[in-house]
């Protein structure tokens, strides 16, 4: 079986490859991306030389050159990582957002109608929690629970899953949805929380916290969601969205008070020295108070589970970034410094 995966070297689809291309021989994987700012081929640098791995560049707003790989590369699945995911970038220039993740997804079911026959082919499209808008402080969603997306970025990936439903309803194009709660792990680009807040206590530097920090969100180890993916597309039922959470409901401030006590465990610094570089900041427009994912239909059917709790995960996250910080000076940019300083600079 051939497997072609789109942002393969973004954060979730490298730790996917890299997972699942050596345990796999029996099947090709295709990476088609277009390497934009928070991909990194030194992610995959693992892959190099396996026999069953193929990097193709290309960018899924330009349909010819998506319907050229596809025609050339004849996928039997297509799993569709690509996105614009930061939401503070699309509250800073929504256009991308648009662009990559409702044309470019558009581009991507076009050119698999192409390809493939009637019944033929899997496409299975990897979206997000924040489509669902925010919770009050009781309940999780379901695979049921209706649209409410609060930014461009989750308001983009509504409309892709739209997109994705419509063509298999209309279409008959064989398809399954993943809605993922917050990820967090190796391989993340340092401007997602996790990371940044690491990577600013090794340098002393302030660690921003929105609003008060009482936001929540549920909080996925990266492998955990990709074997939940996989065990999507291998068992899932053709044309069901599934729900991935990681049962981990975290306080923002919590997430970042924990991370100051695990970087000065493991890097011999004094804790009460890293908690006071927290540093409120002006919140962030529509910001969402509360995500909480109902995983019981994957759990059910398919019998996955989370391994990783949240304090698991997190330590393991923490030790990859302390012994991995060439992969980090790889990634920090002068677009990314930037960016971090248009976007923090002016809220404290």
């Amino acid at each position: 079986m051939k497997i072609l995966i789109t942002g393969g070297a973004g954060f979730i689809g490298a730790n996917f490859l890299n997972l699942f291309v050596p345990r796999h021989p029996e099947h090709d994987f295709v990476n088609l991306d277009a390497l934009t700012y928070a991909a990194n081929l030194h992610s995959l640098s693992a892959l190099e030389g396996q026999p069953n791995y193929a990097f193709v560049r290309a960018d899924l707003v330009d349909f010819a050159a998506v319907r050229e790989v596809m025609g050339s590369q004849r996928p039997d699945v297509v799993i569709h990582f690509a996105a614009e995911s930061h939401v503070d970038r699309s509250i800073a220039g929504p256009r991308p957002f648009l662009r990559t993740n409702i044309e470019g997804t558009f581009n991507l079911l076009e050119a698999c109608r192409a390809i493939w026959n009637d019944g033929q082919g899997l496409f299975h499209h990897v979206s997000t929690d924040e489509v669902y808008g925010s919770l009050a402080a009781e309940g999780r969603f379901s695979e049921e629970t209706r649209y409410d997306p609060s930014s461009p970025y989750s308001a983009s990936k509504a409309a892709s899953d739209h997109l994705v439903r419509a063509w298999g309803r209309t279409f008959g194009l064989p398809v399954k949805i993943t809605n993922c709660s917050n990820n967090y792990g190796p391989l993340q680009f340092p401007e997602k929380l996790i990371p940044l807040m690491i990577q600013n206590l090794l340098e002393r530097k302030p660690l921003p916290v929105y609003g008060n920090g009482t936001n929540v969100r549920d909080w996925l180890f990266v492998t955990d969601h990709c074997e939940a993916i996989w065990a999507v597309v291998q068992h899932g039922r053709i044309g069901q969205t599934y729900n991935i959470g990681g049962g981990s409901e975290q306080r923002n401030i919590d997430v970042v008070r924990q991370l100051c006590a695990m970087v000065a465990e493991e890097s011999g610094s004094r804790e009460s020295d890293l908690l006071g570089l927290i540093t409120y900041v002006k919140d962030r427009p529509g910001h969402d108070l509360r995500y909480a994912i109902d995983a019981s239909k994957l759990e059910h059917e398919l019998g996955w589970r989370p391994r990783e709790s949240f304090a698991s995960g997190l330590r393991k996250t923490v030790r990859w970034y302390l012994t991995h910080q060439d992969w980090v000076a790889g990634v920090r940019t002068g677009e990314y410094r930037r960016w971090i300083e248009q976007n923090y600079g002016g809220r404290s």
